[in-house]
């Protein structure tokens, strides 16, 4: 698969018709809302795990220095906690242009963290093994290492960590795998 998925994401017309949508955020989308949305509620999806096994070649890395981002890796009893957004069908657009290396928009369902509870059902965009911006696992040292020294268009890669830490201590969600990494930043500590 190549690393703009922007116009496969355009074929995906999972809820064509409608006047809204929900989407889950679970890394960036979490504390870097710039786009517009209708509603904004702390939600959960079941069975994944976020990871900072995606390569990051065009916001917070390079083609030859490439950081790493999240995505989502299954794990059977897994929760994911995260933001979801109700938003119109126009502002998938502009979303599958800023999540074009290597996301693709997959149907999920998504349940609401806050007093008013319930299900829903929504995209999350997911970058799976199979994208060619894909780096897989790592000792957490080496993912860390590479996150410090990452830069791209949108800054630097440890600021990516940091924010996605601080959004979800604000949330009040324990994330083993990012606090770790956050934790092994030079400069930092959990």
């Amino acid at each position: 698969m190549s690393h703009d998925t922007t116009q496969q994401n355009r074929q995906r017309n999972h809820f064509a018709g409608h006047d809204a949508i929900w989407l889950f955020g679970y890394g960036s989308l979490i504390w870097k809302a710039d786009f517009p949305y209708l509603e904004r509620r702390p939600a959960h999806i079941h069975g994944w795990v976020r990871r900072f096994w995606q390569g990051s070649h065009d916001h917070r890395g390079t083609p030859e220095a490439p950081g790493r981002v999240v995505t989502l890796v299954r794990e059977p009893g897994a929760v994911c906690h995260g933001m979801a957004y109700r938003i119109t069908p126009e502002v998938l657009a502009p979303l599958d242009v800023r999540e074009k290396n290597g996301y693709l928009r997959e149907v999920i369902t998504l349940g609401f963290d806050d007093d008013a509870g319930g299900h829903a059902e929504g995209l999350v965009y997911l970058a799976g093994a199979d994208n060619a911006a894909y780096l897989g696992d790592a000792p957490l040292d080496a993912i860390a290492a590479q996150i410090a020294a990452a830069h791209g268009p949108s800054g630097p890669n440890r600021d990516y960590l940091l924010h996605l830490a601080e959004a979800l201590r604000a949330l009040e969600v324990e994330d083993e795998h990012v606090f770790a990494l956050a934790a092994r930043l030079p400069g930092e500590r959990d």
